[in-house]
């Protein structure tokens, strides 16, 4: 059954494919019914990159046992069944699907007194379609893995087992993109996070918390300096505030109401408090400490933000998805008639600093305002409205989500393309009437009288963790020299070299160059193999030659061997490695 307006499904444009894989999906589920009659079915939509179907099968499936259903879903596809469209009474249809428990909790959920069902050869599915003509015309296929999936997402009901599949017009299109999953697999962070020493979770300390190693760590501190000097170069003052707050705060802020299932509450001394799973009320009370002047807004308030959200634990996905996370959050507060221009401004910001970490390509979506919301009507048109002349005066390319903003305010999210296409989600900006109003925020006019100021949350980056996934993944662990987290390493040939090594070692280190020395009784080539491995920039070998010339035999990660160069030259050459400013050239370009 696929789910009309999903956020997984593919976009209108797409829809033949979108028929194509949501067919693909009834095949599949035929096919395992066939292999396993008492098999109960949930739902099989289509998604961006294939199909799924939830099942609860009477076996424990495993991927082992995806080229069987493969080979019963080709005999299906060549029996070229029409699909056939009906539509029955509700009763009807409940009768029909007795011994079906998810079909029918489906139907008893459907509006009306009419469901839709699709038919092709014995098989017949709640469905509204669309579907092809026939399951002949499903000819490049390819099921790709078996998870656990709880009925409705809800980790009390029960786990059901979903099947992943894709499905393209032709066989060319299916085997590029099997040829992109190998690559995607080569790129998983939380591989190479394990390789790299990058970080890892850890058991004894529960589900969806980092712990970053020394290099991870590394990386991490060379984005967020970077991040700040950036902020503080346009005007935005650094503030911290607490983790945890009394739930007061929460209840005005009106996350008690709209996102409680997602925060970790407790009481102390009798006293309710939430761990913050966003740092807007805190920049909200520091705006609100000390009365405000027309003259001083916009005030921009950052802070890397460390929150909390309690993710249910079947969600969470390495750095990707994860429980506690830092953001490069910051809150402007500012007039009406100051709106359209600081969004502009913003928006330029984002470009720069997505340049700045190689990423040249980006999609961007207006969320508009959802069903359950704070505020008013016209506060949320005026901020739509603002949101959509930043982006018009800008030259922005976008499309319109509708209804999926956030409870307080419609928002611009970023979406990335990396090295093999894949689009991520990473910066958001939005503009808010409702917290001002919630929590009195004003300021002094030049008349005299106190006036309501408008607030804009954004963070370029987003989340730090899921940026930091993403660069792993974009780069293949290889980041750029000014983003790795060893960028070279110093190998002497022997033990005799090594007190010259030192010396390389210290005048490479006082130039700003993260370098370490490999002395291990190790040989050369297993050194530099592993240096390789590490994917480290550049490797400094020094022999007996070079420590009687004075020189360093240069070997690039990338270029291979340089030669032998003087101390100045390659102190030189490292100087000259590009810097964030120096990535990428104009406009960052939409898709």
């Amino acid at each position: 059954m696929g789910h009309a307006g999903s956020k997984d499904a593919l976009k209108a444009q797409d829809a033949p494919l979108f028929a194509l894989r949501h067919s693909a999906a009834h095949i599949m589920a035929q096919a395992v019914t066939r292999l396993y009659p008492q098999t109960k079915l949930a739902i099989g939509p289509p998604i961006e990159d294939g199909f799924y179907y939830d099942l609860d099968p009477p076996v424990a499936l495993t991927e082992e046992q995806l080229p069987v259903i493969e080979a019963e879903m080709a005999k299906i596809i060549k029996e070229n069944h029409p699909f056939q469209q009906s539509s029955i009474a509700k009763a009807d249809a409940v009768r029909r699907f007795a011994g079906q428990p998810y079909k029918t909790e489906l139907v008893q959920g459907i509006a009306g007194e009419q469901v839709s069902l699709y038919t092709d050869g014995e098989f017949t599915d709640l469905c509204e379609g669309p579907h092809v003509g026939a399951t002949g015309e499903v000819k490049a296929f390819k099921l790709l893995a078996v998870a656990g999936a709880y009925w409705r997402g809800d980790e009390h009901n029960k786990q059901l087992q979903r099947i992943y599949g894709t499905a393209y017009f032709t066989p060319e299109e299916l085997q590029a993109h099997v040829v992109r999953l190998e690559e995607a697999k080569r790129r998983d962070h939380r591989r190479l996070g394990k390789e790299l020493g990058l970080f890892s979770f850890e058991e004894l300390a529960g589900p969806g918390v980092v712990f970053y190693h020394p290099k991870g760590a590394r990386v991490r501190w060379v984005i967020e300096d970077y991040v700040r000097r950036l902020h503080l170069a346009r005007g935005y003052e650094p503030v911290a505030t607490p983790h945890i707050f009394r739930t007061d705060v929460w209840k005005r802020s009106g996350h008690l109401d709209h996102y409680q299932d997602y925060m970790f509450l407790f009481e102390s001394e009798g006293m309710p408090y939430g761990v913050k799973p966003m740092n807007c009320p805190g920049h909200i009370l520091i705006f609100a400490s000390t009365t405000r002047s027309y003259r001083e807004l916009p005030v921009r308030l950052f802070e890397l933000g460390t929150v909390y959200r309690n993710e249910k634990s079947g969600v969470l996905h390495g750095l990707l998805r994860v429980r506690g996370f830092t953001q490069d959050d910051a809150h402007i507060f500012l007039r009406e008639d100051q709106l359209v221009g600081e969004l502009r401004e913003i928006l330029d910001f984002a470009f720069e600093v997505l340049r700045a970490f190689g990423f040249e390509q980006y999609e961007v979506e207006l969320s508009t305002r959802p069903e359950q919301f704070i505020g008013t009507v016209a506060g949320w048109d005026a901020a739509e409205l603002a949101l959509r002349d930043a982006l018009e005066a800008g030259g922005v390319p976008y499309t319109v989500r509708a209804g999926e903003g956030a409870f307080y305010g419609p928002k611009i999210d970023l979406k990335i393309r990396d090295a093999i296409g894949r689009s991520w989600q990473c910066g958001t900006v939005q503009c808010d009437f409702a917290l001002p109003e919630r929590f009195d925020l004003t300021y002094a006019g030049a008349d005299g009288r106190s006036h309501r100021v408008v607030m804009i949350h954004r963070a370029l980056l987003g989340s730090f963790e899921r940026f930091f996934g993403m660069l792993i993944e974009h780069y293949a662990g290889a980041f750029p020299f000014w983003l790795a987290p060893v960028q070279a390493v110093v190998i002497p040939l022997t033990d005799r070299q090594v007190p010259y090594a030192r010396t390389v070692l210290g005048r490479v280190r006082a130039a700003g160059v993260r370098v370490e020395l490999d002395e291990r009784n190790e040989k050369m080539q297993a050194k530099i193999r592993d240096a390789q491995l590490a994917k480290i920039p550049y490797m400094l070998i020094v022999g007996g030659r070079e420590e009687t010339a004075g020189t360093v035999a240069v070997r690039h990660r990338k270029d291979g061997d340089v030669g032998a160069m003087a101390m100045e030259a390659l102190l030189a050459r490292l100087r000259d490695e590009p810097l964030p400013a120096q990535h990428g050239s104009g406009q960052a370009g939409a898709l």
